[in-house]
C-alpha cells in the first residue's frame, strides 16, 4: 500500500502524476488517462507559456480549459522572467483558473533552452531563486511544484542547488528527470540521482520520473530511490491504459492486467479521437490531432506498414474505424508492446544563450524578450 502523497492541501493517491507533455497531455488525454485510473491520481495540463497567458492567448486560453470532472486542476507554467511569472501565477490566483501550478524546469528542446528556459534555468540559481518567489508569493495559497532534471550536461549537474533552493523559497514538492538537457530522452534515467535529491531535500516530497514503461517499474522506482510518488511521460503515450495498472500496483493489487486486444485498442483510438473533436469543436480537427497517436497505439500490432500509413492520414472518425477494422482486431497483446516509446534520441549538444555557462550567478541577457508567446510546444 502507497502513502497519500500531499501536494498542498491535495492528497494524490496513489502517488501517481500524468506528466505535462507538450501536444500531448490536453484535456481529452487527461480524461482519458483519468478514466482509467477511476479518477486517482494527478494529471498536469501541457506547457503552458506564463507570456501567452498573461496576453490572454487565445490558442492558451483554450489549453487552460479544465474538464468539469479535473480535480485538483493542475497547470504547468514555463517562463524565464521573474515579473513575467509573477503576473501569470497571480493571474491564475485572483482567477481561479487552477488549484495546483507546476514550473518547467525540465524541457530540453532547443527553442526553449535557447532562451535560457526549461532545463538550462536552474544553471542561473539566482534567477531559479527569482522566479520561485514570485511564483510562491504569487500563487497564495495554491501550492507550487517544480519539475527539472539532473542538469545541462555532466560537468554542469545542478539538481542538487535546485532542490535546496526550492525548499527555501517554499516550493511544495519537486519531480526529477534522471537526466541531463544533453541526455534529451537517450540513454537510462538515473535513478541514484533522485534517491540522493531525496536525502538533500527531506523536507519536502520528491517525485521520480524517466524509464516508467509499467506498474512494476513505478514500484522499482519507489523501492530503490525512497522517492514519494512516480511521474509518467513517455509511458502512457499510446498507453493511458497504464494509469489502471498504476493504482492497482500502489493499492496493493495484480497490476498486469492492461493487456488490452487491439480490438480493444482500437476502440480507445476512436474514443480519444472522438475526445479531442469535442474538445476542439471539430471532428476533422480532432483526428488530425490524433495522428500523431497511431504510432504509438499500434506498437508491436501486426500492422502493415501501408496501413500504418493509412491510419496516420485519416481525417474522420468514419475513415479512423474503418481502417481499424479491417485489421485483425482479435490479436492479443504482443510481446513487442511494452518498453519505450516517442522520443529517444540522445547526447544532443545543448543550445545555450551566448555566454550562458560562464557564471551560474550572473543573470545578466535574461529579460522579457525571452519568454516564448506560444504554449504547447
Amino acid at each position: 500500500m502507497s502513502h497519500p502523497l500531499s501536494i498542498g492541501p491535495h492528497a494524490v493517491t496513489p502517488p501517481v502524476v500524468l506528466a505535462p507533455m507538450a501536444g500531448i497531455t490536453n484535456a481529452p488525454f487527461r480524461t482519458l488517462c483519468r478514466e482509467f485510473s477511476g479518477g486517482k491520481g494527478l494529471f498536469v495540463s501541457e506547457m503552458i507559456t506564463t507570456r501567452a497567458l498573461v496576453e490572454r492567448n487565445e490558442k492558451t486560453m483554450q489549453l487552460i480549459r479544465f474538464d468539469a470532472s479535473e480535480q485538483p486542476r493542475s497547470i504547468q507554467l514555463y517562463g524565464v522572467d521573474p515579473a513575467t511569472v509573477g503576473k501569470a501565477v497571480r493571474m491564475i490566483a485572483e482567477e481561479d483558473l487552477a488549484d495546483h501550478i507546476d514550473l518547467n524546469f525540465g524541457c530540453p528542446v532547443p527553442k526553449v533552452t535557447r532562451k535560457g528556459g526549461g532545463s538550462a534555468l536552474p544553471y542561473k540559481r539566482n534567477l531559479l531563486r527569482a522566479i520561485l518567489r514570485e511564483a510562491v508569493s504569487g500563487a497564495g495559497d495554491l501550492p507550487v511544484t517544480m519539475k527539472m532534471r539532473k542538469g545541462i550536461d555532466d560537468d554542469h549537474i545542478t539538481y542538487l542547488d535546485a532542490g535546496r533552493i526550492a525548499v527555501e523559497e517554499g516550493v511544495t514538492a519537486i519531480a526529477l528527470h534522471g537526466r541531463t538537457a544533453a541526455q534529451h530522452y537517450g540513454g537510462t534515467a538515473d535513478w541514484e540521482a533522485i534517491a540522493r535529491l531525496k536525502e538533500h531535500v527531506p523536507e519536502i516530497p520528491v517525485l521520480g520520473n524517466g524509464d516508467i514503461w509499467s506498474a512494476g517499474d513505478a514500484l522499482r522506482m519507489v523501492r530503490e530511490t525512497g522517492c514519494d510518488g512516480v511521474v509518467v511521460g513517455r509511458g502512457c503515450l499510446g498507453r493511458p491504459w497504464l494509469f489502471a495498472d498504476l493504482v492497482a500496483a500502489f493499492e496493493g493489487r495484480p497490476h498486469d492486467a492492461a493487456r488490452p486486444t487491439l480490438r480493444e485498442v482500437a476502440d480507445v483510438m476512436v474514443r480519444h479521437a472522438t475526445l479531442l473533436g469535442e474538445w476542439l469543436g471539430d471532428e476533422s480537427k480532432g483526428v488530425v490531432d490524433f495522428r500523431k497517436h497511431v504510432a504509438w497505439y499500434l506498437k508491436g500490432f501486426a500492422v502493415g506498414s501501408e496501413m500504418r500509413k493509412r491510419l496516420a492520414i485519416t481525417s474522420s472518425l468514419e475513415e479512423l474505424r474503418a481502417g481499424l477494422d479491417e485489421l485483425d482486431l482479435d490479436q492479443a497483446w504482443p510481446l513487442g508492446a511494452d518498453g519505450p516509446r516517442g522520443r529517444t534520441s540522445g547526447n544532443n549538444r545543448v543550445v545555450l544563450p551566448d555566454g550562458w555557462l560562464k557564471d551560474p550567478y550572473d543573470c545578466a541577457g535574461v529579460s522579457e524578450d525571452a519568454e516564448l508567446d506560444t504554449s504547447g510546444g
